[in-house]
């Protein structure tokens, strides 16, 4: 009779310590390196171009970094920073709810992007039917399109 344990697998089940790689096993393991409280950022529209809020999580393939944003230095290229930015530090406070400068930079961020987005629609007409609410009449159809701006702001 042979010797079970729980940690045998059953023949034609998928065990981790079955000795070689069976045919339900998972192609591959991600792993992300741990982050510690309160770590440094990049400013947004930087953050937006390495892909990443943090530093420290910095690991652009074949040391390739994206320095072809059509919309950088443009309003829309703002929002889409602000937009990212808010994302990325939304996904840090889930697995680091007490940073406490962290939680202040998101409401500062999303209390620019409600402003900005207003400034926009006034200026440019809505990004989303949504914001149809903040114009003074239906002009959603209403050209020329967010990308079709190519106004860059002065620095």
């Amino acid at each position: 009779m042979e010797n079970k344990t729980p940690d045998t697998p059953v023949e034609g089940e998928c065990g981790y310590k079955s000795g070689k790689l069976p045919a339900c096993a998972p192609l591959a393991t991600s792993w992300v390196p741990p982050q510690g409280e309160n770590p440094p950022m990049y400013a947004p529209e930087d953050a937006l171009n390495r892909g990443t809020l943090f530093p420290g999580l910095d690991l652009p393939f074949k040391n390739m970094v994206n320095k072809t944003n059509p919309y950088a230095g443009t309003p829309l290229g703002e929002l889409m920073a602000l937009w990212f930015m808010i994302r990325e530090l939304q996904l840090y406070l889930d697995t680091h709810p007490d940073d406490k400068e962290a939680f202040k930079a998101l409401k500062d961020a999303t209390a620019l992007e409600r402003e900005g987005r207003k400034r926009y629609v006034k200026l440019y007409g809505p990004l989303t039917l949504t914001d149809v609410e903040m114009s003074d009449r239906y002009n959603w159809l209403q050209g020329p399109w967010p990308w079709e701006y190519c106004e860059r702001t002065s620095k």
